[in-house]
């Protein structure tokens, strides 16, 4: 059964148009990456979960911050990996400096036998809309495309 994660990307207004939070993975795998590897805040939903519900406490695992407001429905993505995607937006704001992320375990290096700790997630920024497309995941572009069609924001310059 394919997996759901559930997610909420911040956003908010700046003289200089909207802009988005992304966070960046934690862990080696992500340490070197950059354009693309950026994400929403979001993570697996169990079975029976409201997906609302699991997205809020997703974003605190992931930042430390607990997200409150109006939740606006972006819909469902399916991933290049088969997972799906189920994403909120929700105006707020919120400052990278403060980011607190939960922490997993894993092999590191492989094969070494020695297990290291990682951050979830190891750094959060704030990004307009064009630069946030090239950011994040090839996946995750139609969510910040809903976004900007459902708050009536520009995208690309040749928007209006």
């Amino acid at each position: 059964m394919p997996q759901t994660s559930a997610g909420i990307l911040l956003y908010r207004n700046r003289p200089t148009g909207v802009q988005v939070m992304l966070v960046h993975p934690g862990g080696p795998f992500w340490a070197r990456k950059d354009e693309g590897a950026w994400s929403i805040p979001k993570g697996l939903a169990e079975v029976d979960e409201d997906w609302r519900a699991a997205a809020k406490r997703e974003f605190l695992e992931e930042t430390g911050m607990k997200v409150t407001g109006e939740f606006l429905d972006l819909g469902a993505y399916k991933q290049p990996g088969g997972k799906t995607i189920v994403a909120w937006a929700c105006e707020g704001d919120f400052d990278p400096a403060l980011l607190q992320s939960n922490r997993f375990s894993m092999e590191w290096p492989p094969r070494s036998g020695k297990t290291a700790e990682f951050p979830e997630v190891d750094k959060a920024g704030w990004y307009e809309l064009r630069e946030a497309l090239a950011k994040v995941t090839k996946g995750q572009r139609p969510i910040i495309a809903a976004l900007a069609d459902k708050i009536g924001a520009k995208l690309t310059e040749d928007d209006g």
